[in-house]
């Protein structure tokens, strides 16, 4: 009888997702694999030429990054494992990205401990792509088919000369995990002014403390940032395959990185953090521009979280991925209330004489401010201006306010059901322009000066009423939040570093 022959039908320069080859870090030996110890009589024939070293293709969405982009390459290239292949995807772009990008185009050699690794750097210009950021990746994951691992990087995110080798190891020790996201925090070395020092400074803290409630939590991590991740291509293939798309990333959404993480987990893959590879993003140094970005955030994280179906976007609240976001929404309502609460209730009491100073008072921003500490010091690269931003509780009590103001326009655009794309108002920030960033600081004004009024009509009798029911309530709403905070001031922290 005639064998049929059976048609590959793997696409060339790809491989099926459901290939099980046992990737080899380059920059290491060999990974212990048991499979190698099974004697010849027992063994398949194919564990010797199932084994191979990993490649990486490394993508660069690009949107006017003239300043960075020169950076960026080069901390790229002088990894101590480059990628085998880069990949600058330039996209709306009226700068001079393409031609400082350009100057990098070709093969580039480096040699490491007696390894010699020959990177390719290629450039392209896609010109205007109505899909921005999220078209660039799509097209960068088209030509860098045939790679086991795509490294994305943002065109301001520099790396640390170990990231790519840490990271790549980490991969290919754990075949479960679908994306490694890195360890970011900012550069503040090249930061000027006072303004931008304290956003910086703030910005840093905000980062640490995220990364290390992910690296405590088993290092899962509920949102693979596009700002420097490696992914795994069987990953993304498969999250291609079972919600029916042409590429990975998807544009109905405001946070393209959070919607390929939940896929990537919901394909059985595992999303991670890794323990040691660090990369520095670009920070905001402006009000404006620290606006659009954390509203962006915001906005498309409530997108996830929310009950319910919005044009290709389905809400997933109980997703496992969601719950630290859940955590964050809840803490955020928390501090807003408890905090407004105090202000309101402190005037109050100051307009008809009725305020007595509580010592116990000071636990709480006490007890914030070693939690702060604590936070700061566990910085790889901390700073004399971080541990003064910690202790002086000041800078980081206003940097939160901030936070509040962003958090509430977010919640305030989505149930509004505002239209407004905020990936473009986020360019038009970092540009200089819009005022939206003053919208909040407005809104709270107007809201004291109504309260304020409505308190100043009321009688005596019941200002006495309303203060001795407010206090305890926001004593009870203190202690809650104290607990909270000092719950994460004593947890171990396993030796991380953020």
């Amino acid at each position: 009888m005639t064998e049929l022959a059976v048609p590959d039908l793997t696409t060339r320069g790809m491989r099926r997702s459901t290939d099980r080859v046992t990737l080899l870090a380059r920059s290491g030996g060999e990974i212990p694999d048991v499979s190698t110890l099974v004697p010849a009589e027992f063994s398949d024939g194919r564990s010797t030429s199932s084994r191979r070293h990993a490649t990486i293709a490394c993508v660069i969405p690009a949107y006017n990054e003239e300043g960075t982009i020169r950076a960026v390459l080069a901390s790229i290239l002088s990894q101590t494992r480059p990628p085998d292949t880069i990949h600058v995807v330039i996209n709306n772009t009226d700068d001079d990205t393409g031609e400082i990008a350009g100057e990098f185009v070709g093969e580039h050699e480096r040699t490491v401990k007696g390894e010699t690794y020959s990177t390719v750097v290629h450039v392209h210009d896609i010109g205007v792509n109505p899909d921005k950021k999220v078209g660039a990746l799509n097209y960068g994951y088209y030509v860098s088919r045939g790679h086991d691992y795509i490294l994305g990087v943002d065109g301001d995110t520099t790396l640390d000369r170990f990231c790519v080798e840490w990271m790549e190891k980490e991969m290919v020790t754990d075949q479960r995990i679908g994306g490694l996201s890195a360890i970011y925090s900012f550069d503040k070395s090249t930061v000027k002014g006072p303004m931008a020092k304290f956003l910086v400074a703030g910005q840093r803290a905000q980062f640490a403390g995220f990364n290390m409630d992910n690296l405590v939590r088993g290092r899962n991590m509920a949102v693979l940032g596009g700002q420097c991740s490696l992914f795994s291509v069987r990953a993304l293939e498969q999250v291609m395959y079972l919600n029916h798309q042409a590429a990975p990333w998807v544009r109905d959404s405001e946070v393209e990185d959070s919607k390929l993480s939940l896929q990537i987990k919901d394909a059985g893959f595992s999303t991670k953090i890794s323990a040691r590879a660090r990369a520095n993003v670009g920070p905001m140094e402006t009000l404006r521009s620290l606006h659009g970005q954390q509203v962006k955030w915001n906005y498309g994280g409530i997108d996830l979280l929310w009950p319910g179906q919005r044009g290709d976007t389905k809400g997933q609240p109980l997703h496992p991925n969601l719950r630290l976001r859940w955590y964050e929404n809840i803490a955020m309502v928390l501090n807003i209330f408890s905090r407004m609460a105090f202000l309101l209730l402190l005037a109050a009491a100051l307009s008809i004489d009725a305020f007595v100073f509580n010592p116990i008072w000071l636990i709480p921003p006490a007890v914030a401010t070693m939690l702060n500490l604590r936070i700061a010091a566990s910085m790889h690269d901390k700073s004399a201006s971080d541990i003064f931003y910690a202790l002086l509780a000041v800078p980081a009590e206003l940097y939160m306010w901030l936070r509040m103001g962003h958090f509430l326009t977010a919640w305030t655009q989505f149930f509004a059901r505002s239209d407004k794309d905020n990936w473009a108002a986020q360019a038009a920030a970092e540009r200089g322009r819009g005022s939206a960033y003053v919208m909040p600081l407005v809104c709270a004004a107007a809201t004291f000066a109504v309260l304020i009024f409505a308190w100043s009509q009321q009688s005596v009798g019941l200002q006495s009423a309303i203060l001795s029911i407010g206090w305890p309530v926001l004593y009870l709403l203190t202690v809650l939040q104290t607990l909270f905070m000092v719950k994460k001031l004593v947890r171990r922290q396993r030796g991380f570093q953020v």
